[in-house]
């Protein structure tokens, strides 16, 4: 059973805002003091493998070794890093082009890379920006700014694993909430694939397209805040409980709002319910006031429900689906133009895909962010 809203809408609202804060505030905290992280040193001289070693020795880190990139590669295949120290002249592939190739890869983007040259000058450096380095060291070594290098970039490399943990956290919560429905299992991951199809079919760019796909499965995750008694109500809904419901987009938003990678989504989830004509929920926006995201994922949500079966009625075809949309779009309450781009993408046969359990969904959750946008490694680096 969710927890009930007490008293008036604006109290369960404050109450849930401050139930959430625990739960998101310990993502700024330092890694805890049993974190031990693990470094990769690629270098083909045993000899400066065995300096960084000795720097390194007391930092409690788990040192692993490389001696190129083909090596370094296979390492990373079978386990995860926290921090690669890359040498910028290797054998067969080079550090940079081994770095612009760790940077395009989902699984590896985010590991932070200490780039080293015996080399100093500024072509040097310009090379290790452009292949995504996250810092230059200049040979010969100097040991009490290796170890301040490496310690700010594991601490930089623990805060974002927390925030993707307590990120996993949210998306977890929000499926928990749709789980409670048979009728809904699997919308939220339709919602992502449908309205990805859709950013993608007006150009929209990478930004927007994660913001899309992270919008489907956190659109209604204010619906924690909502009783069963009104969520599955087999009847209409009386005045006061329309009331609390129209609170779940703006209670969604204050849950989300801490979690500053979350910014582009929280207008997703504040405004899926409003209309084209300004008689929508919870701020009355109409027309082009309403954010293009938020009107995308609303289509998306209307279309799924109607081709879905619910406990109050039968799922219908897709055709009559549309057809419910166009007149929906006739009646002042969709954006007519938006409409018919979001009929041409069902028409061209977007797949949703088949639901999944939590975990496995998370997964793919933080797998097709990247691989759901359909760019490049080049591009995504721009």
């Amino acid at each position: 059973m969710a927890p009930k809203l007490s008293g008036s809408p604006r109290g369960g609202l404050e109450q849930t805002a401050v139930a959430a804060q625990p739960l998101l505030d310990w993502c700024l905290e330092a890694p805890p003091s049993s974190w031990q992280p693990r470094v990769l040193i690629v270098d083909a001289a045993a000899s400066n493998r065995h300096v960084l070693r000795s720097i390194l020795r007391q930092e409690g880190c788990t040192l692993v070794e490389a001696s190129g990139a083909r090596e370094a590669l296979a390492i990373l295949e079978r386990e995860r890093v926290d921090l690669i120290i890359l040498e910028m002249m290797l054998p067969e592939t080079d550090g940079v082009e081994l770095c612009a190739r760790l940077k395009a890869d989902r699984r590896t983007m985010f590991v932070p890379v200490l780039m080293m040259t015996s080399v100093p000058g500024v072509e040097r450096e310009i090379l290790c920006i452009h292949s995504g380095a996250d810092d230059l060291l200049i040979k010969p070594l100097h040991p009490q700014l290796v170890r301040t290098r490496v310690r700010a970039m594991l601490r930089q490399k623990a805060a974002l694993d927390t925030l993707e943990e307590a990120e996993t956290i949210l998306f977890a919560l929000a499926q928990s909430i749709e789980a409670r429905d048979r009728y809904t299992h699997g919308h939220c991951q339709r919602l992502a694939a449908y309205s990805v199809a859709v950013g993608k079919a007006l150009g929209l760019g990478l930004e927007d397209l994660v913001a899309l796909h992270r919008g489907g499965y956190l659109h209604d995750i204010g619906k924690i805040a909502i009783s069963d008694a009104i969520l599955f109500k087999p009847g209409p809904l009386t005045e006061e409980e329309w009331e609390q419901m129209r609170q779940h987009p703006i209670i969604g938003e204050q849950i989300c709002r801490p979690m500053r990678t979350l910014a582009a989504v929280l207008p997703i989830i504040r405004h899926h319910h409003e209309r084209w004509d300004g008689s929508g929920y919870p701020d009355g926006l109409r027309g082009e006031s309403i954010p293009l995201l938020a009107r995308i994922l609303q289509l998306s949500d209307i279309y799924d429900a109607l081709t879905t079966q619910r406990p109050y009625k039968p799922a219908l075809p897709q055709g009559d689906a549309l057809a419910v949309l166009e007149d929906e779009a006739r009646r002042g309450w969709r954006d007519s133009e938006l409409v018919a781009v979001f009929r041409e993408v069902c028409l061209s046969g977007v797949v949703a895909p088949e639901p999944t359990p939590i975990t496995e969904s998370l997964e793919n959750l933080r797998r097709g962010i990247v691989d759901a946008a359909g760019l490049t490694g080049a591009q995504r680096r721009r």
